[in-house]
């Protein structure tokens, strides 16, 4: 308890799935935390929940002047920002599921899941910048994704803004550190987490189970990830235990990167038996 005393913090996509995760983990640390989303009602519910400790503030990351206005507000009630959670995403799915793939993926598609997970993460790191100059500190954590280490053919937009989101966040680290400040931009690559975000994908019945063991079957640990597991890096990538980390990517993904998926039951003490 106690590691992010002190510190004030915006969350952005925080009234669900993650991005209430890290809020809840923040406020738990002792951090002042701003909870904003485009769904006011989800999200004072979150802020309502964590008490004096958080705000709710509405924001639209793809909108450039919400983004000042927020951080303005939080200025002028808190005097400083320390952290900012980049986290406010979409797959474009949301409304059903429709041609992502490079063949037919229709350009206002991909410019809308553009919009929100690229533009929304560049104003913010804007915006974060312009606050933490007065102080010479701060922590900028991005979301990006798995899916933006590999391609995605069914959902190239939602690839391509997380690989940009990705490289991004080294321009960030390496242009604050040219400016001598300790601005520390960091990425979290989330694999599969459970969150509303797939609700779409998994349906439900009997077909959701199907759904669920398919999309983690090549993941060796086998399952979902947790909100929470994800929320507990965010934690660290805040806190002054990681003042030395900046354009650095953390993996949650259940040991999907590290290579080929293991198989339970398939070996001794760990290792795979070989094939004959």
């Amino acid at each position: 308890m106690g590691r992010l005393k002190g510190k004030v913090a915006l969350v952005t996509g925080a009234a669900r799935g993650i991005g209430a995760a890290i809020a809840v983990a923040f406020a738990n640390e002792d951090a002042s935390v701003y909870v904003t989303d485009v769904d006011a009602v989800r999200g004072e519910e979150v802020a309502s929940r964590l008490g004096a400790a958080a705000q709710f503030l509405p924001l639209d990351v793809r909108d450039e002047a919400q983004w000042r206005q927020a951080v303005d507000r939080v200025l002028v009630r808190s005097g400083r920002l320390d952290v900012l959670v980049n986290n406010a995403g979409i797959t474009g799915f949301e409304n059903g599921i429709v041609p992502h793939d490079p063949g037919h993926v229709t350009l206002a598609e991909w410019r809308r899941v553009h919009e929100t997970n690229l533009d929304g993460v560049f104003l913010g790191c804007r915006e974060a910048i312009r606050a933490m100059r007065a102080t010479g500190a701060g922590s900028i954590i991005n979301l990006s994704s798995r899916s933006g280490v590999v391609g995605i053919p069914a959902a190239a937009a939602y690839a391509s803004s997380k690989a940009a989101v990705r490289n991004h966040t080294r321009s960030v680290a390496l242009y604050c550190a040219e400016q001598g400040w300790r601005v520390r931009c960091n990425a979290i690559h989330p694999a599969a987490v459970l969150t509303p975000m797939w609700e779409p994908m998994l349906g439900s019945g009997e077909e959701r189970e199907a759904n669920m063991a398919a999309f983690v079957r090549d993941t060796p640990l086998r399952r979902f990830g947790r909100p929470e597991e994800v929320a507990a890096v965010a934690v660290l990538l805040a806190s002054d235990e990681a003042t030395y980390m900046t354009g650095s990517e953390i993996h949650i993904d259940g040991g999907i990167l590290a290579g080929s998926a293991a198989t339970p039951g398939n070996g001794v003490h760990g290792e795979a038996w070989p094939a004959s």
